[in-house]
């Protein structure tokens, strides 16, 4: 199995992240990085929370936290059209098949995404084949502390990339919108929870790296 992508389980948080095949950009257009957020908005908000995200030209990272066992079971209920007594009720009488079943409800909302973008850009730019990586990769978050520093480290990442001499100028990260007022699906409130405040969420993304596991994200990463 490709490194970093064992099954998400609910209730987790995860480091989510995929590059373009044979270091292809993903996001040829201005236009392209909003078209993505849309997609995103529409397939994996139903099955995740969002804690952070940033889009580079040639890949992206994202921070979210499954949502539980009941709320994939009762989206997936809705949307074939199934009685959700009948699989909360298999819970106890099956549990290996409803363990498979929340796999499988995660892995294709992420593969319509992927799948949706990389046919629009294959469309627009007259290409053919895979646009992402094989197998998205996916690192479970285990601790506060690690969250914090993959949100801060997420929302550097296009200055640890030399997009831009600051991470604040970038627009194409989720840091924006932590920071101004318009409606968002973010999971805002939780997060500046996480840094005990707005003015400390700041604070930590200005201040120094945490050295160890900013390096430990990296190597994942890699």
């Amino acid at each position: 199995m490709k490194k970093n992508t064992s099954p998400m389980e609910p209730d987790m948080f995860y480091h989510i992240f995929n590059r373009g095949i044979n270091g292809e950009n993903l996001f040829k257009e201005e236009r392209n990085y909003n078209y993505f957020l849309g997609k995103y908005a529409k397939n994996i908000s139903p099955v995740a929370d969002t804690y952070a995200y940033c889009m580079l030209k040639n890949h992206f990272h994202l921070a979210i936290k499954v949502k539980s066992e009941t709320e994939l079971l009762n989206y997936y209920a809705l949307k074939k059209n199934i009685d959700i007594e009948i699989l909360h009720a298999k819970k106890a009488t099956d549990p290996e098949s409803i363990s498979k079943l929340v796999e499988k409800i995660i892995n294709q909302q992420f593969a319509v995404l992927f799948n949706t973008f990389a046919q629009a850009i294959n469309k627009a730019h007259k290409r053919t084949g895979g646009l992402f990586e094989a197998s998205f990769r996916r690192i479970p978050v285990k601790t506060d502390e690690y969250l914090r520093t993959l949100i801060k480290y997420i929302h550097k990442n296009p200055q640890y990339h030399k997009f831009t001499p600051d991470f604040r100028t970038y627009v194409h990260s989720s840091y924006h919108s932590f920071l101004g007022t318009l409606p968002t699906q973010l999971k805002k409130q939780e997060v500046f929870e996480l840094f005990d405040g707005r003015p400390n969420f700041i604070v930590f993304h200005e201040g120094i790296d945490n050295k160890g596991i900013t390096d430990a994200i990296k190597i994942e990463v890699d």
